[in-house]
């Protein structure tokens, strides 16, 4: 079976983010087991991400792809050759080239959070990605809440197959082995993420604002980047928080390692996540975990503390907890990396290849029927 990824996500952590990361560690776990993947994206970059992504889709429709039995496009990428179809139907799995729709975030679900143009673009964006679900002949996706988006927010009427996200555990195990453990006399709590206002971080700041005079030597370490980051870095000095809060940026895949070796806990208070593959880091790391009760988090987060979305003592409380009781964070901690194995890059590649074996023995099963 030979297959072909199609993504406009930009193609590097800083700015492509989880979703980069994804895409990635399954198209190497998938060519690792034997199936030969091609990756289709932008050969040129513009400045606002909305028009690449759009040109690009058109772009697509004068590409040969014939020499792919199966066509993965993600999130928006790929409605323009999808097929044409009403919602709950699709012609484009009845031809001889198969197209799965892969949504790793459901953008009518990501722009509530969203205003002003911002808003507007992901409306744009949200408009194609229905297109997409509708007309391709197989729709996966990472969690059970994001396939409960996709249907209520694109009126799918089949349910979407589900394929959580991988890890690369042996990479994370290697640059994990090389990492300092945490030091004496500070309590570091990490959180990495794109800085977008379904992140909810303001409310991790309020919080550490909270516990600053409640944890000796705590710090707050903050990797990421993105929009919200003049507001983040204004609010952090209102508050106070220069000795308290760290800002890493655009850090290497070993730097991210130490921070995660190094770190007493991880949090994000996310409330919308499709899934959330930094848990999955952190699980791979031994570290508790704090969250909001949202999104896809307590899918994911089975083991660790789930604090009340948009509620900052709440979120403090949890993170004093784990502070004080250190047998419970070293618990979760166990607990987590044990739990991560059913995500490893390997197990996941071979659902992945499986749910695509099932769809092309069902295409061909129907295609005989038809001929008779």
């Amino acid at each position: 079976m030979r297959i072909r990824f199609i993504s406009s996500t930009p193609m590097n952590v800083f700015s492509g983010s989880g979703t980069y990361v994804g895409i990635e560690t399954l198209a190497r776990s998938v060519r690792a087991l034997g199936a030969p993947v091609d990756m289709v994206a932008p050969r040129l970059q513009f400045p606002i991400l909305t028009a690449q992504r759009l040109l690009f889709n058109q772009w697509l429709r004068f590409r040969r792809q014939n020499d792919y039995d199966v066509t993965v496009g993600f999130d928006m990428d790929g409605y323009t050759i999808a097929g044409e179809a009403s919602a709950g139907q699709s012609s484009a799995g009845s031809g001889k080239h198969a197209h799965v729709a892969s949504i790793k975030g459901v953008i009518a679900d990501e722009m509530r959070f969203e205003s002003g143009v911002t808003k507007l673009t992901m409306r744009l964006q949200a408009g194609c990605e229905a297109k997409h679900v509708r007309r391709a002949g197989l729709v996966m996706t990472s969690s059970a809440y994001s396939a409960g988006k996709i249907r209520q927010l694109y009126g799918v009427s089949q349910p979407p197959r589900i394929v959580p996200e991988p890890i690369d555990l042996a990479a994370w195990g290697d640059l994990a082995g090389n990492s300092a453990p945490p030091p004496s006399g500070k309590f570091i709590v990490l959180t990495v993420c794109r800085f977008y206002p379904r992140k909810r971080l303001p409310v991790l700041l309020a919080a550490a604002d909270r516990l600053q005079w409640r944890i000796p030597g705590l710090e707050v370490h903050i990797v990421g980047g993105g929009p919200e980051e003049s507001r983040l870095r204004a609010i952090c000095r209102q508050r106070n928080l220069e000795k308290v809060v760290v800002w890493l940026r655009n850090i290497s895949g070993a730097d991210l390692a130490r921070e995660y070796s190094q770190c007493h806990l991880f949090c994000l208070p996310s409330v919308q996540e499709g899934f959330g593959i930094v848990f999955l880091e952190a699980m791979a790391n031994g570290k508790a975990i704090v969250a909001a009760r949202a999104g896809a988090a307590p899918e994911v987060v089975r083991h660790g503390l789930l604090a009340e979305p948009e509620n900052d003592r709440d979120l403090a409380d949890a993170i004093e907890r784990l502070y004080r009781d250190q047998p419970l964070r070293e618990a979760l901690g166990n607990a987590g990396r044990e739990f991560v194995g059913r995500f490893d890059a390997p197990v996941v590649g071979r659902m992945f290849l499986r749910e695509l074996e099932e769809f092309m023995a069902s295409r061909a099963d129907s295609a005989k029927r038809a001929a008779r």
